[in-house]
């Protein structure tokens, strides 16, 4: 094939990795990602934060290289594809920023924190295009995985770990009552913490479950089984572990049953569970983890997508509106 005909079709060029096609756009992004992290640092530094020294969201560092994974694995079809500038997108980027300004003024590092991620979500449709956005749809998805979150959850989970608890503990014939998130034994008294509260298992697994759902199971019927069970087994889980905890104290003692707490769940409970889920699902898998998302022959069938990619712009145009509507989201902060 001549170099012209490669370029038009998005083809690498002789000499080059990456297909002639896609360096505007990419270059675009590049800038475009550079002044939305740029103007949202502090959101960013907030999550990094949690992500390094907070242990409920420690697994949150994985998800960067989760999403460069899936991206990688989809190599082949972006580079037969050429990236189309999208206009409309350059009005997701602005919910985005509006977002997290929002956030910012109000002091709600959340809605901040999700604001910042739905920018830089908002800016690869921008400038890459619907056709590649779709294609991508997982990896982008899973950037909302950036945002900690669950700390809202944690008073239910306490109170629904202490009911599990009480329930088996009075089934296995010891004595107890409850008060809340209190439990008294014979043993002492047990609190149901926040720590205990197994929001760090469920958000994990919450996480695993959505990358397995989408890479391994072809059917929503299947897909939504696994992420039920995703959600109910650590819950179910994590009061078994409450309760075992509650019963091993009435014969070794509340102190060091909890210290024996401790280490079980954090190294070897947690990882039990895990491998049972896979390995519970692994005879239902019925894909390979590149065939995520929808095969791009299909993609191509789809009119409304042909009909959106007419609504195109050049790489430097949305570059430069990002980065001015980025600089206009910055001074609102300050106003």
């Amino acid at each position: 094939m001549p170099p012209e005909a490669a370029a038009l079709n998005g083809g690498p060029m002789p000499g080059t990795r990456l297909p002639a096609g896609w360096k505007a756009p990419l270059g675009a992004l590049a800038l475009a990602a550079a002044a939305l992290l740029a103007i949202t640092a502090p959101a960013w530094g907030a999550m990094w934060h949690q992500w390094w020294n907070i242990d409920t969201y420690s697994h949150l560092l994985l998800v960067p290289f989760i999403i460069a994974w899936l991206v990688a694995l989809k190599e082949e079809e972006l580079a037969a594809m050429v990236p189309q500038p999208f206009w409309p997108g350059l009005g997701l980027v602005a919910a985005g920023l509006a977002l997290w300004t929002a956030g910012t003024r109000l002091g709600i590092n959340l809605v901040a924190e999700a604001g910042a991620v739905a920018a830089l979500q908002a800016a690869v449709v921008a400038l890459l295009g619907v056709r590649v956005s779709v294609l991508l749809a997982l990896p982008l998805a899973c950037m909302a995985f950036l945002v900690p979150f669950g700390d809202e959850i944690i008073p239910p989970l306490q109170m629904i770990t202490a009911d599990i608890a009480i329930a088996l503990t009075h089934a296995s014939g010891v004595a107890a009552r409850i008060d809340g998130i209190y439990i008294h034994t014979p043993a002492g008294l047990f609190i149901v913490a926040e720590a205990c509260s197994g929001v760090k298992f469920l958000i994990a697994m919450v996480t695993l479950g959505v990358l397995v759902a989408f890479t391994r199971f072809q059917h929503w019927r299947a897909r939504f089984a696994f992420l039920a069970a995703c959600v109910i087994v650590p819950i179910l889980a994590n009061g078994v572990r409450a309760w075992a905890t509650i019963y091993v104290a009435q014969f070794v003692g509340a102190e060091r049953a909890s210290g024996f707490d401790h280490i079980v769940y954090g190294w070897i409970f947690f990882a039990i569970v895990v491998m049972a889920m896979l390995g519970a699902a692994w005879r239902f898998f019925d894909r390979q983890p590149d065939d995520y998302g929808w095969p791009p022959e299909t993609i191509a069938r789809w009119n409304w997508l042909t009909r959106a990619e007419a609504l195109t712009t050049a790489p430097s145009r949305a570059v430069i509106a990002i980065v001015a509507m980025a600089a206009i989201a910055a001074v609102a902060t300050l106003l």
